[in-house]
């Protein structure tokens, strides 16, 4: 196994031990996914590039689909993009009600060296990086404040020129972050940096401070992620990895709500293949019901035509750079080789790494696998949480703690209703499973 350090290793341990998804590391646990690989690395190139990208990814409960865009938003770090994750929900996050999708994507904007919300250290940069164009140009002396102040004011109105032309707003609350910033005056910067980030309700003053009024609305968040990837781009970054995740909810909402939603997908999507977003990498998730029912994207022809691949042949011909991909999800046989995996990551910070891979071979894993998934009702591909979650919290810490432990003969899986998903719940029809191994 590549050498891998204690602190991530007990970072993805962790969050397998609590049936979370890693944070990070997911390389080290990406089963099946090399061949999307090549595609994700020409589309991250395309976007690094000037270019922008929509993806949507496929797939049934358990199949992956977070693991799969945390997956790929892990590559886009390394290629020092922006990240941002944005569950959708009717009641905080409704997709019709962009100025919320906005505002939760400044929120969880994440980069590689700055966790959730980035949004404060990418604007700082930006204008650390203002000024080195300025003083490198020569325009005006180091040494001379108020020049260099007037010279970063012009360079920022150049810059956003474009995106004034539609959100004007945008450069202004910028140029009152800065004044406030340079005053000292950390309160009024810091409001103004919320409401640029788009929460409501911002003082009165901190606003007539930056030269704006109100909240930010539908019509001008669009500008303003313009407006981001333009500071993103300037401060280094080459672009923004933006992820919707579960967008099947729209299924579950008011028919009016729900319309406004797919409308509102629809232009997001027109707007990328557009160009109007140069490094923007959109990705959303969904279910096949999602895709192909009534009640999602089959509602709105225009949607559904853009969205439209045919999955008739066999998933390994699949195209992955297609606009709709689908993940198929686990078999024993995947869920057996991630288990392994886990395993092996888990042995290298064990203080007995033989015991640990003795007691808990590949063929322990299999019957451990087999076991979850028919707790589950046979559905194996809603069972990769649940099996993690239990071959390292009820299995790999038993062995590595208890010398006299042994699996096979002091475990037997019980599947409990309280830590299953509801998901995984309506899978088992039952409050409590017992199933010997």
């Amino acid at each position: 196994m590549t050498t891998v350090s204690p602190a991530r290793r007990r970072e993805v341990v962790d969050a397998l031990r609590r049936g979370a998804v890693p944070s990070a590391g997911l390389d080290l646990l990406a089963v099946g996914l090399d061949r999307f690989a090549t595609a994700v690395g020409d589309e991250l190139d395309a976007v690094s590039a000037g270019g922008s990208v929509f993806k949507a990814v496929r797939g049934e409960y358990g199949s992956g689909k977070t693991f799969f865009t945390r997956w790929i938003a892990e590559r886009a770090r390394r290629a020092n993009f922006a990240t941002a994750e944005v569950q959708i929900s009717e009641n905080e996050t409704p997709l019709h009600r962009l100025e919320t999708v906005y505002r939760r994507l400044t929120e969880r904007l994440t980069s590689a060296t700055f966790p959730p919300s980035a949004l404060r250290p990418v604007i700082d940069g930006w204008f650390y990086a203002l000024e080195e164009d300025v003083l490198t140009a020569g325009i005006v002396a180091a040494h001379d404040v108020a020049a260099l102040d007037r010279a970063v004011g012009e360079l920022l109105d150049q810059r956003l020129a474009t995106i004034s032309r539609s959100a004007p707003a945008f450069a202004a609350a910028l140029r009152g972050y800065r004044s406030a910033s340079l005053a000292g005056d950390a309160a009024t910067a810091e409001a103004v940096l919320a409401w640029l980030g788009g929460q409501p309700h911002v003082a009165a003053a901190a606003r007539r401070v930056a030269g704006v009024r109100g909240d930010l609305d539908h019509f001008a968040a669009l500008s303003f992620l313009q407006g981001l990837l333009a500071v993103l781009r300037d401060s280094g970054h080459p672009g923004l990895l933006l992820v919707f995740d579960e967008v099947e909810t729209l299924q579950r909402v008011r028919s009016d709500a729900r319309d406004k939603a797919l409308n509102a997908l629809r232009q997001l999507i027109d707007e990328v293949h557009s160009g109007r977003f140069p490094g923007l990498y959109l990705v959303i998730t969904g279910t096949p019901a999602f895709y192909d029912g009534p009640q999602g994207v089959q509602r709105l022809a225009p949607l559904a035509q853009r969205l439209a691949v045919d999955f008739t042949t066999e998933a390994r011909f699949d195209n992955p750079r297609a606009v709709q991909i689908r993940l198929a999800g686990f078999t024993i046989e995947s869920l057996v080789e991630l288990g392994g995996r886990v395993r092996d990551l888990y042995a290298h910070g064990s203080a007995a790494p033989e015991r640990v891979r003795r007691l808990v071979d590949d063929a322990y894993l299999d019957q451990l696998a087999r076991a979850v998934a028919g707790g589950l009702g046979g559905r194996v591909g809603i069972a990769p949480r649940l099996f993690l979650k239990k071959l390292v919290g009820d299995v790999l810490d038993r062995v590595d703690q208890f010398d006299d432990f042994d699996p096979r003969q002091h475990y037997a899986l019980t599947l409990n209703g309280a830590e299953l998903s509801d998901v995984e719940r309506n899978a088992t029809r039952a409050d409590e499973i017992s199933l010997d191994l």
